[in-house]
């Protein structure tokens, strides 16, 4: 059964939001899981996991929906591979435990590869026709470093690389110290939220309710002054401090010099958040399980911790679990037969009806 399609009018003023059936009916889920997750960017690790020439980290690329196996390997040259973890003759996984290693051996019949994936030994094959050839060799699969991140795409789209997706976060937190950044296992944490994974994009992607919704986080950010930039795969909500404390020090010549910014807040379609506070890095990971039920992965990366407790990055927990209430709300709400289309304004949700033309283009089939 197909999908149904989805309208949103690119003019903010005349567009109506998403009816309730795209965030509970269960065909727009899978499709919206083969079409946008699927060919996207995702977080697949931390670049650290990797830094030691032998290092092999296996993963799972959409955990908990679509599940792709991968690893990551460099190898005795210092080389950076991203692989498929599918052994290429019975599909064992070929590592299954972080470590460090001379060659890959799957345990099943004992094909070996090196680090880079190649092919190099199978026993009891003698007579095999046209043996080996490079199908015979792990699938590379694209990725990149950024600060201290690690992204790959089991499929990326052509016309959307990674350096495309990631040059507008880049040309305005450049000057930070991206790599530097080291992760903090004591402010990181997962969230089960009993909503859509959409229903928590849209929200992160407004300020609208900050006032409504986040006390603590109104009492610190000029909400007169909040505003959103959107872009092609991505969009940046700039939050202004009330005060001096908590902000960043820009360097002459930038954006947003003479301004007193307090966070960054950008979005990578579909469901990737990078938070840069003065402290650091937050990221959120939003990974749907279900076609109503998500997990938040909150990761921090600090780079100067006396920074920690002040401004908007403060009190992140907080923040998230006013969030998650609210969310869940909403699901709840989407669900009633009474529920039409709402409304956008045009001041303060230009964040989430770029959101909702991308996930229209998507459930659609366009740019296929």
């Amino acid at each position: 059964m197909a999908a149904p399609q989805l309208d949103i009018d690119a003019d903010i003023r005349r567009a109506q939001a998403p009816p309730g059936w795209v965030y509970t009916d269960p065909e727009v889920y899978r499709v919206l899981l083969e079409r946008g997750f699927r060919p996207s960017w995702q977080i697949a690790a931390d670049a650290s996991d990797v830094r030691l020439p032998g290092a092999v980290h296996p993963l799972t690329l959409h955990e908990g929906s679509l599940a792709e196996p991968l690893l990551l390997t460099r190898d005795h040259d210092d080389g950076l591979h991203c692989l498929s973890n599918a052994c290429t003759h019975r599909g064992t996984l070929v590592c299954e435990h972080p470590g460090n290693e001379r060659s890959l051996r799957c345990r099943y019949h004992g094909r070996r590869f090196g680090l880079d994936g190649a092919f190099q030994h199978m026993p009891e094959f003698d007579g095999v026709a046209d043996f080996p050839s490079p199908a015979d060799n792990l699938p590379r699969v694209p990725f990149g470093v950024w600060g201290p991140l690690v992204f790959a795409s089991a499929s990326p789209a052509p016309h959307a690389p990674l350096e495309r997706l990631l040059e507008p976060v880049t040309r305005r937190v450049g000057f930070l110290p991206l790599a530097a950044a080291r992760f903090d296992p004591g402010r990181s944490r997962d969230y089960l939220v009993q909503a859509s994974w959409a229903l928590y994009c849209e929200n992160y992607l407004e300020g609208f309710h900050i006032p409504f919704v986040h006390a603590g986080l109104n009492a610190t950010l000029d909400y007169s002054a909040y505003r959103t930039e959107l872009y092609e795969w991505c969009s940046l909500q700039v939050g202004v401090a009330k005060s001096d404390e908590g902000c960043f020090e820009l360097p002459a010549g930038h954006a947003d010099h003479g301004q007193r910014i307090a966070g960054y807040y950008f979005w990578l379609w579909p469901n990737t958040m990078l938070n840069l506070y003065p402290w650091g890095i937050s990221v959120n990971i939003v990974r749907p399980l279900a076609v109503d039920r998500t997990k938040v992965s909150f990761r921090s990366y600090v780079w100067d911790p006396g920074k920690l407790d002040s401004g908007a990055g403060a009190a992140l927990d907080r923040v998230e679990r006013e969030d998650e209430a609210v969310v869940e709300a909403v699901q709840r709400g989407v669900r009633s037969r009474l529920y039409g289309r709402g409304r956008y304004s045009p001041t303060r949700e230009q964040g989430t009806h770029h959101f909702h033309q991308l996930l229209a283009a998507c459930l659609n089939g366009q740019g296929d």
